[in-house]
Formats: structure tokens, sequence, C-alpha cells
């Protein structure tokens, strides 16, 4: 997968300051172009966002990486 398909956002921060970032994550999926994936960096696996992005149309893939880090793949469902 090429690194410009890739739409990077890490929320951990948001999360850290207490900042509540879905309206920061819906912005991104919305401007997303065809081909492009979304890697979402967050604290825990968001399974909440997992059902709002699949009414929408993505699959997801989710990895742990750390303890308090998850890296989640959203990509557009096949037509």
């Amino acid at each position: 997968m090429e690194s410009e398909n890739i739409v990077k956002l890490d929320v951990r921060e948001d999360l850290k300051l207490k900042k509540e970032p879905f309206d920061k994550i819906m912005s991104v999926v919305k401007q997303l172009k065809e081909g492009q994936v979304f890697e979402l960096h967050a604290p825990f696996n968001p399974i909440p966002l997992h059902k709002v992005l699949g009414r929408k149309g993505f699959k997801h893939e989710a990895e742990k990486i750390e303890k308090r880090h998850w890296k989640v793949i959203y990509r557009k469902k096949e037509e």
C-alpha cells in the first residue's frame, strides 16, 4: 500500500487531555478520497467507532501495538 493513500490520525493525545476526538475523526473520514484508507491511532480499540464507520461502508482491521496504543485501518468496502 502506497503511503500517499494512507490518511493518518493519532487521537491518543486528545484523549489524554480529555478532548473528545469524534468530530475530528469524522472530518477526516468525510475528506477521504477514492482509494484512500484511514489509519487511526488510539489508546484503546474503538469498538463503537467500528460500528459507526461500518454503517458508512467501512471495514476495519485493529492491531494492538502497545498497552495503550492501538492502530486501526479503515477501508471502504468494495461495492
